[in-house]
């Protein structure tokens, strides 16, 4: 299993990672078999949505002994009331919430301690303002929690959150159809018919910030709904055409910021699916074609970072330095980290020749020459 480093927490995680829904509902000996796997197989990075008691309690059983091997991604403010599910914004909830999942997981500590489920920037100063962040941030200063996280469906609050510097990692959903929705505070508007039924083009510029400003500033970004749930992988796809579990995946990992992509599997054999993206061959992970042929949506003109535009005679590494470049200009400056990492680039954009070879291989009809004049200026070779 490949691993990236969640932003500044510093935490290694596995590029597929687990989501608990798979597990929720199931026996003692299903759940031990789904961290059997994860063990096996390097998925490490485990969130923890789902306030189920049994569940938690069977996830603790199941990781005694391997606990360490393990990156609990554990939901503050979602707890379990009256038999079922509960967001909650009461701080004396969230507390006995959390001390209870510590309890029913066995373990002292967990390495993200994740503010659940803000969707609106009222929500958003709700958290801030009657205690939850506070909260949150004292479990990290005593080393209950090593960074604090959210989890969001919508940029505009994400942006928020990230940029007020409270929060060190961030949960989103990241896939080809809710990247092209606009901000907004109804989440089932994302897998809406109703929002796919006028075409839709390009990646929202919202949502392209988010995850540029999550890289720059090193908010490391854990992906769900990679998948709509399993809508993008049907015929019924709001996209109009179905998708690839690879495809999927590869798209959301080329996305700046990402780190790990949370698998909704429900069983083991979906897990394995997941896992096996890591040795799929590239023309099962080529999100490009696909992308470009969907009859609902279109990217013309943006670039995906899907590589089709490779090789370059000069031995540039174009979409690495389209990525900085768009960097670069979120900012309105150029970050030292992003000028080292430009820096160390074999080749650099000023090394452009204009033969035009990248854009006649281009899927999308990116503008490259133009991108490799604007970097050059921007970088200064």
């Amino acid at each position: 299993m490949r691993q990236r480093i969640l932003g500044r927490a510093g935490i290694p995680v596995g590029e597929i990672g687990m989501g608990c829904e798979g597990m929720v509902g199931k026996s003692y000996e299903e759940v031990k078999s789904f961290v059997d796997l994860m063990e096996q197989t390097g998925v490490n990075c485990i969130d923890l949505y789902s306030p189920d008691p049994d569940f938690r309690s069977n996830l603790g059983r199941a990781m005694r002994g391997r606990r360490e091997k393990f990156v609990l991604q554990a939901h503050l403010c979602s707890v379990w009331k009256d038999g079922q599910y509960k967001r909650t914004r009461d701080l004396a909830e969230v507390r006995e919430g959390f001390e209870d999942q510590l309890r029913r997981l066995e373990t002292d500590t967990v390495e993200i301690g994740m503010i659940h489920y803000v969707d609106s920037i009222l929500d958003w100063e709700t958290v801030i303002r009657n205690g939850v962040m506070d909260y949150a941030q004292s479990l990290k200063a005593a080393g209950t929690i090593g960074s604090v996280g959210l989890s969001s469906h919508n940029p505009e609050v994400a942006l928020a959150a990230v940029r007020g510097g409270l929060i060190d990692v961030l949960m989103f959903s990241v896939n080809p159809c809710y990247d092209l929705q606009p901000a907004g505070e109804d989440v089932e508007a994302l897998w809406a018919e109703a929002s796919y039924e006028k075409p839709l083009v390009n990646m929202d510029p919202q949502r392209q910030e988010l995850y540029e400003t999550c890289q720059r500033l090193g908010v490391g970004i854990t992906v769900m709904k990679a998948f709509g749930g399993g809508d993008l992988l049907s015929e019924y796809s709001p996209a109009g055409k179905a998708l690839t579990l690879n495809q999927c995946l590869h798209y959301a990992l080329t996305r700046p910021g990402v780190a790990s992509v949370m698998s909704g599997a429900r069983t083991v054999d979906e897990l394995r699916a997941s896992v096996a993206y890591e040795d799929a061959p590239r023309e099962e992970t080529d999100f490009a074609a696909a992308l470009a042929s969907l009859p609902k949506i279109s990217w013309e003109g943006h670039c995906m970072y899907c590589g089709h535009c490779a090789p370059c005679p000069k031995g540039i590494d174009i979409a690495g330095v389209t990525k900085f470049l768009h960097l670069a200009e979120a900012q309105g400056e150029v970050p030292e980290t992003v000028r080292e990492h430009y820096a160390v680039l074999k080749s650099h954009a000023g090394d452009c020749i204009k033969c035009g070879m990248c854009e006649t291989r281009c899927p999308f009809q990116v503008k490259i020459k133009q991108n490799m004049e604007r970097a050059k200026a921007v970088f200064g070779i």
